[in-house]
């Protein structure tokens, strides 16, 4: 698809907004608005298939300027393979969201909030991944941020959510802030904004480090690296569902696209220490990440903790990749390139997936929190089926596609012994060690989350009256459960049309799956390490069957009906069965106590006292206090001096200007 007609479609979505805001408090605005995201969405998903199958053919990158933004240079815009995979990434979600949000928005409270800003979201994300000058890469990202901003203010009555808004402000200005330093080094301070200049003038060592340190903080407080993550729990519970899902299994990816362009594409060879850099805070995050994620009961803050966990992940992969690749391997560095950008597609399916079936549950009960929800599988069988596969593909359960990205992680982990740095022979197997703990502490989340809101008897009368979500969203749902499925049972596919990118990126790919037999994923070589997922998903199938006719084919056609034993007490009552708090406790106590300072005290009244027991849990977020309560409180302080300043009388302000100029003068005296 020509490049001229994908960016004439992301201007019409673009203009979608303006245009819809008279209408928007109309019944067919939400209908009419998400049909055509749903519309330019599959054709922009289109044009990023024959995106990158034109690069995987050798088709040199399309190029398109226009006559607007800088007035010397105009606004560039460049479709090759990693653009192309990241427009997938991108419109794919994006129409399974507006697929979604055709049943869901008939429920939102504020569409006039909500409509307006949606189609610009999805136009500054399609925008970001297509920009080719940094002039036009920071207003597509503003264009992103901003938009993002007023969708999670949408329910601004709600006090948490001004403080999510306030705080997601912040780190997008932060964030914004950081990459203009970032162009600045890399475009000698504005003299080449252009990426192909950039390309050719490769910065000295001393700048090129500067360039790594910011676009990393830059780009970690848009994707939710610790210790920038602090807004992202916040943001994504207070967006409505089809946007959390955009922003948790999308956005974050799309500044995954940024910093893989920077370190990969405009910055030049790298060195080993970036790598390291990245690696470290890699693991760390998807440590911290699932830890703080088994700590919630919020359903939409749980799957939001769990996307720091898999940025983490993927920021493994792209430290991996930056080792890999200056010390000159170049098999090692394709592979965990893959990695990184598998899990990028992985992780923007079963995110989706994941919030819809959270939106779903909103929907049906208003309730968010699992210790108010239960029993929901039979109320809502196909929200409950399409929970679970999700769960388990973010829980790297084969044969789904979590699994299989995790996996190449692994197995270039594997191979990093031959790294000649001591530094990363020690650093590379703590890492790996984090990523195998993070994906078992991942599971027993989903556990909690699955077995708490899903399964036993329901804890409130909404969740005992809720039932199944609309076709559209069932139909968005499922349609993520398929691709969920097809990444894993067939890897091969989505490796292949991964080499063009990965070699583009480092100059090397993964062998050819396309020749392996039975569909066999091969990560370096068959006889070192190999998968195949199609023979799994079968023997999983005919294991399940037989099973199934052993239980019920061989046993006694007789059936006896009993009362469970309860020890002699019979009680029904929803308040016997496990908690979100109860089901992680055991964890709780072995990690958050250490982590998180966690602390249980336990108020139990004297016999004759008719007052509940109570166990009250405190936990203490270290980031929070070491890092961001110092600055609020320095921040506080100074204003209220500043508050206090405006009270004073004509003398004292007087007094004040005179003493300052004192202290200036004393100050320019000593200089000299």
């Amino acid at each position: 698809m020509p490049l001229p007609l994908v960016l004439c479609l992301i201007l019409a979505m673009l203009a979608a907004g303006p245009l819809v805001t008279p209408v928007a408090g109309r019944s067919w605005a939400g209908g009419a608005l998400y049909g055509l995201c749903l519309a330019v969405s599959g054709l922009l998903l289109v044009a990023g298939l024959l995106g990158l199958a034109a690069a995987g053919a050798g088709t040199a990158p399309q190029l398109v300027r226009l006559p607007l933004g800088v007035p010397w240079i105009g606004a560039g815009f460049r479709l090759d393979g990693l653009s192309a995979f990241f427009l997938i990434v991108v419109n794919f979600a994006a129409a399974a969201a507006s697929l979604f949000a055709l049943g869901y928005g008939r429920h939102e409270l504020a569409p006039r909030r909500v409509l307006p800003f949606y189609p610009v979201f999805l136009a500054g994300m399609n925008l970001v991944v297509l920009a080719n000058d940094a002039y036009s890469f920071l207003f597509s990202w503003e264009l992103m941020s901003v938009a993002s901003w007023f969708l999670v203010m949408a329910h601004n009555h709600d006090p948490a959510n001004r403080r999510a808004g306030y705080v997601y402000l912040i780190m997008a200005a932060l964030s914004t802030q950081m990459l203009l330093v970032t162009f600045g080094l890399l475009s000698d301070f504005g003299s080449h904004l252009d990426f192909e200049a950039i390309r050719t003038a490769h910065p000295p060592v001393e700048i090129a480090r500067l360039v790594v340190l910011a676009a990393v903080i830059g780009v970690g407080a848009k994707a939710g690296l610790v210790p920038l993550h602090v807004w992202l729990p916040l943001a994504h519970p207070a967006a409505p569902s089809h946007v959390s899902a955009l922003m948790s299994g999308v956005m974050t990816k799309v500044a995954i696209y940024g910093l893989v362009r920077i370190l990969f594409d405009l910055l030049g060879p790298p060195e080993w220490t970036w790598g390291a850099g990245i690696l470290f805070i890699g693991g760390v995050t998807a440590v911290m990440g699932v830890l703080y994620a088994l700590m919630q009961h919020d359903l939409k803050r749980l799957l939001a903790y769990h996307t720091v966990e898999n940025i983490g992940i993927i920021a493994i992969g792209i430290g991996l990749a930056l080792a890999f690749r200056a010390n000159g391997f170049g098999l090692g560095a394709a592979l965990a390139l893959t990695a990184a950008l598998f899990h990028v597609l992985n992780h923007s399916l079963f995110k989706s997936l994941l919030f819809f079936g959270a939106g779903a549950v909103l929907t049906a009960t208003g309730k968010r929190d699992l210790d108010h929800l239960g029993g929901l599988i039979r109320g809502m069988p196909i929200t409950a089926f399409c929970f679970l596969m999700g769960s388990a593909a973010i829980s790297a359960l084969p044969p789904l596609n979590g699994f299989v990205s995790e996996w190449l992680a692994l197995q270039a982990i594997l191979i990093s012994p031959e790294l000649p740095q001591w530094v990363l022979k020690f650093l590379v197997p703590m890492v790996g060690a984090g990523l195998a703990l993070s994906a078992a502490l991942a599971a027993a989340c989903f556990v909690k989350a699955f077995g708490i809101a899903f399964l036993g008897r329901a804890r409130t009368v909404a969740a005992e009256r809720a039932r199944e979500t609309d076709r559209c969203s069932q139909a968005a749902m499922l349609a993520l459960v398929a691709a969920c499925v097809l990444a894993g049972v067939l890897p091969g596919m989505v490796v292949d049309a991964l080499a063009p990118v990965v070699t583009l990126l480092v100059g090397f790919h993964m062998p050819t799956q396309s020749s392996e037999p039975w569909l066999t994923l091969v990560a370096t070589t068959p006889e070192r390490s190999s998968y195949n997922g199609l023979v799994l998903m079968v023997f999983i199938a005919v294991s399940a069957l037989v099973a199934v006719y052993g239980i019920h084919g061989l046993a006694s056609r007789r059936r006896r009906r009993a009362g469970a034993w309860d020890c002699g007490y019979p009680e029904t009552s929803p308040a016997t069965q496990y908690t979100a708090a109860s089901f992680a406790q055991p964890i709780r106590r072995v990690f958050a106590s250490v982590v998180f300072s966690a602390r249980e005290s336990v108020d139990m009244p004297v016999p004759g006292d008719l007052r509940p027991a109570r166990l009250t849990l405190t936990l203490r977020d270290p980031v929070w206090a070491v890092l961001y309560r110092p600055v609020v409180e320095t921040v506080d302080t100074a204003a209220g001096m500043v508050s206090r300043a405006r009270t004073l009388s004509i003398r004292q302000h007087l007094s004040l200007v005179y003493a300052v100029l004192i202290l200036l003068l004393v100050v320019l005296a000593l200089w000299q």
